[in-house]
């Protein structure tokens, strides 16, 4: 099979990884395995211009001011929706409104809000506390135990049951009030995955992995599946193919759309990596992606062999599932996206500058999956 080209997709965020990341350019062309020269003369295409880049920066400094603007704006509009009924009562009274919501507002800005000045707050805030206010402060220091031993999981009902395990008197909503008033609060999951359907597959192949995990060369079984990322512009979609040799990722491609279309570009991305000259088992789940016949007929184009889990079974996949477990780990769950483009170009980074040339792996002799491979091939050549 001839060598394709590159996809611009992954000449695009190469280069961003050079031009906005700050790598340089030997280090980039080591960790994806493209030559210098290639990566200069993407530079060149993709790269912005000086002149653009000035007025992009003018323009993103106009965008800071509005956004900054924006959220003053909000803000004080969300403080008079919160406070209107405390606007018009005693000074004290809009005092205990401020040191309520200190930790979600600015304080200065709620003092503008409320028509009094911060000197007068912080005054009203040093004085000495009630006993109520102590016994408060006593009671959330043993929620915050309470919580952190829970691993961050418990909310106000559950501590409401340790505190009375304890010994002390208290409601649930005075419970309630004290940890939203120092923002703890009970562990949410990250959403269901949308758009999922019930239905019968088009076409269903008999699975030929049989969870046979570890195989003693590269290109021998590769295993494919589809993940969703969230971001303020909507959900980004990633597909990956991963070699349970070294569990390399050796093709993916990020997209607004999950479709068929998804899948084949990260297979055709692992067939031009590859270049396999003997058949790879492929193995996927039963998603409507992979079970209709554009798939089927790739396949068998590229002599590649469709192997299939059992609908339901996520045990069949698991090496897929658990890069997918550490990439929103390691990565995701600590961001937050603006755009698509920014969770792209961050996913990116993680997989071709971190996981498959950097991040040791357990299957892998505690090497990262490339330096895995090459050791494999170079204990080959001296045989």
């Amino acid at each position: 099979m001839t060598k394709q080209p590159y996809p611009e997709e992954f000449k695009i965020e190469a280069v961003k990884q050079i031009t906005e990341r700050g790598h340089r350019v030997a280090d980039v062309s080591a960790r994806i395995g493209v030559s210098q020269h290639s990566l200069y003369k993407w530079i060149k295409v993709y790269a912005v211009p000086a002149p653009e880049r000035q007025a992009q920066a003018s323009q993103t400094e106009e965008l800071r001011r509005l956004k900054a603007e924006l959220r003053r704006v909000t803000e004080e509009r969300d403080i008079l929706k919160k406070g209107r009924r405390v606007l018009c009562q005693a000074v004290r009274v809009r005092y205990a409104f401020i040191k309520q919501h200190e930790q979600e507002y600015s304080v200065r800005r709620m003092c503008k809000v409320m028509q009094v000045h911060p000197s007068g707050y912080y005054a009203w805030k040093a004085a000495p506390q009630s006993l109520r206010a102590k016994e408060d402060q006593r009671l959330l220091s043993l929620l915050k135990q309470a919580w952190l031993e829970s691993g961050g999981v418990y909310g106000y009902r559950k501590l409401t049951l340790d505190m009375r395990d304890l010994g002390e008197r208290c409601g649930k909503h005075r419970v309630a009030r004290l940890l939203k008033g120092e923002g703890l609060r009970s562990q949410t999951g990250y959403g269901r995955r949308p758009g999922m359907r019930g239905g019968k597959p088009a076409v269903v192949a008999p699975n030929h992995l049989q969870r046979q995990f570890t195989v003693a060369e590269p290109n021998q079984s590769w295993v494919t599946d589809i993940t969703y990322i969230r971001t303020h512009e909507g959900w980004l979609y990633l597909a990956v193919v991963v070699d349970l040799f070294s569990r390399q990722v050796v093709g993916w491609s990020m997209g607004s759309r999950i479709d068929t279309g998804l899948v084949l570009d990260a297979l055709l991305m692992a067939l031009w990596r590859r270049q396999p000259q003997a058949p790879v088992l492929v193995h996927s789940d039963q998603g409507c992606q992979f079970t209709g016949h554009e798939w089927q007929t790739f396949l068998r184009e590229h002599n590649l062999v469709s192997s299939m889990s059992r609908r339901g079974n996520c045990h069949d996949n698991a090496v897929a599932e658990s890069f997918f477990q550490l990439l929103k780990r390691e990565r995701i769950r600590r961001r937050i996206y603006t755009t698509r483009d920014d969770a792209r170009s961050d996913v990116f980074n993680y997989i071709e500058m971190f996981y498959n040339s950097q991040r040791r792996h357990s299957s892998a002799a505690g090497l990262s999956p490339v330096e895995f491979e090459q050791r494999h091939s170079q204990r080959l050549k001296s045989v």
